[in-house]
């Protein structure tokens, strides 16, 4: 890796830091727009499905031209949609494989009626299934799945390595990456509560594991970033998320990343449990933490 990417003090950015938080889509698209608005909110992660079963959001196109109002004249950036946790692409059941990809189809036609937003996944649960033959049926679904006219961006999630969870080290989601067609509509959502449950020391070499991500996969490919503490210590593959500062990653490797100069101009969302208020309050503290000057977009240090 080029260091100046890493150091570098001066970059072109749009100096803004977009962060928001997984918002219930249960009173409708419009509902939710209006929390986003209300906790200070740029962009958001929902469901657009039952996230443990497989009923999905009926879209209705009033609605949805509502929603988008309310994005466009608030500025919203791009949002993510979360793929249901039953979703499994690698199970070993092969009507449950069929149903997943069936899921995923639907749900990315319905991410047509919101162009240009982000559709992430787990990678899946392979249980005694060989990683690799779990990694060619994760890809054979994608490839099933994706299209080429597709507005939407699909996100594979690093996992913290819970059980037989395919995702837990960035080789795996090279395996994938390396096996997926449409190479121009994939990518990538950090996770820092998984990272750091699944061994990834980002509290004290942040900068080296960027750099082995983007040895392996490329950092063109990171899209997103889910901006968790957790409960756990390092290689726990627990996977429990803790509000912001609480937890064993802390505040301040949360203010490096979100003001690491390779990272910055990501969308950040909060999967951390609490209700509206406490998110409006994380919302504001990373606000405060973001540190990129806006007249001269120089990035001031951690």
């Amino acid at each position: 890796m080029n260091k100046n990417r890493i150091t570098g003090e001066i970059l072109e950015t749009n100096s803004k830091l977009k962060i928001g938080t997984h918002l219930s889509v249960a009173k409708g698209y419009a509902a939710l727009a209006r929390d986003a608005v209300k906790i200070g909110a740029n962009t958001f992660q929902l469901f657009i499905r039952n996230p443990r079963g497989a009923r999905a959001k009926e879209i209705n196109p009033e609605e949805i031209e509502a929603f988008q109002t309310i994005l466009r004249n608030h500025n919203f950036t791009p949002f993510i949609a979360h793929a249901p946790y039953t979703l499994n692409l690698c199970s070993a059941n092969q009507h449950l494989r069929e149903l997943s990809a069936q899921m995923m189809a639907e749900d990315l036609k319905r991410m047509e009626f919101m162009p240009g937003n982000l559709y992430n996944l787990h990678p899946g649960s392979r249980l005694d299934q060989p990683v690799d033959h779990a990694v060619e049926q994760i890809a054979e679904g994608l490839n099933q799945t994706m299209f080429p006219e597709m507005r939407t961006m699909v996100l594979l999630e690093t996992m913290a390595g819970k059980g037989s969870e395919v995702g837990r080290c960035f080789e795996e989601l090279k395996s994938i990456l390396d096996k997926v067609e449409l190479k121009d509509k994939i990518g990538f959502c950090m996770d820092a509560c998984h990272m750091w449950d699944s061994g990834y020391d980002i509290v004290n070499h942040l900068d080296e594991v960027l750099e082995h991500f983007d040895h392996l996969i490329g950092l063109q490919y990171l899209k997103a970033f889910h901006i968790n503490d957790s409960m756990n210590v390092r290689e726990s593959h627990k996977d429990r998320h803790t509000l912001i500062g609480s937890g064993y990653i802390g505040e301040e490797t949360i203010h490096k990343i979100i003001n690491h100069p390779l990272l910055h101009e990501l969308p950040f969302i909060l999967e951390t449990p609490t209700d509206l208020t406490g998110h409006t309050e994380e919302i504001r503290r990373l606000k405060e933490m973001y540190r990129w000057d806006k007249q001269m977009d120089q990035y001031t240090g951690f």
